[in-house]
């Protein structure tokens, strides 16, 4: 579906690319036949596609990492056509200056809105969690042979206050995509860089659209 006459998956990565922090994008799919036309899309904008097992996240950020080699791997779901840079910087900043394996600004109440939420795992990290998650179904189907549980790692989170868990601009539903679509036609023609500031600024003024589609929205 367009975002100002563009796919949302590319207005998605688009703002994504404005971060200071990201050396690269990779869009992480499925083989799934449904998703050729997905990464049709996304290699016309000469952005890095890796395709993996439809039932397996883990194994498709992996592969990923496993083609595209980095020291930490950054996650934004594909609903968030308002993904803010500055806060994907700023998640980052946090992972880095604590050390940490895992960071998030999703922290229950302490939360940024839905279609906002950003991970950050280390490498070697994301490659305990996958393995972590095989041990899990081996036991589950009675392996005796199933690695013992992992150690757990340091996490940290970026605290939002007030909490705005609650909000919602996550593109889960038709109305979240007509939502969505107004604060692009509002916004996006005279700042394609808009940010959250702009957003809350423009929702502020319209009472019709701060519980649009019985979710809230500011």
């Amino acid at each position: 579906m367009p975002l100002a006459r563009a796919p949302l998956l590319v207005r998605q990565i688009e703002r994504m690319a404005r971060s200071r922090r990201i050396d690269r994008i990779v869009v992480s799919t499925t083989t799934d036949p449904a998703d050729d036309a997905l990464e049709a899309v996304v290699r016309r904008e000469a952005i890095a596609v890796h395709r993996g097992p439809a039932h397996d996240e883990l194994a498709r950020l992996t592969g990923a990492l496993d083609a595209w080699p980095a020291d930490h791997v950054l996650r934004v779901a594909d609903d968030s056509p308002l993904i803010d840079p500055d806060l994907i910087d700023a998640v980052l900043d946090l992972h880095v200056s604590e050390s940490a394996d895992h960071t998030t600004n999703r922290a229950p109440g302490a939360a940024s809105p839905r279609g906002q939420g950003v991970e950050v795992v280390t490498a070697d990290g994301l490659r305990r969690l996958a393995a972590e998650g095989a041990a899990l179904r081996l036991r589950a189907a009675g392996a005796p042979d199933a690695p013992p549980p992992l150690a757990r790692w340091a996490s940290r989170a970026l605290l939002a206050q007030p909490d705005q868990g609650a909000v919602a601009w996550a593109v889960e539903s038709p109305a979240d995509y007509a939502f969505a679509a107004a604060v692009y036609d509002a916004l996006y023609p005279e700042n394609p860089a808009f940010g959250t500031a702009e957003v809350r600024a423009f929702l502020a003024g319209r009472e019709d659209l701060a519980t649009f589609g019985g979710a809230r929205r500011l």
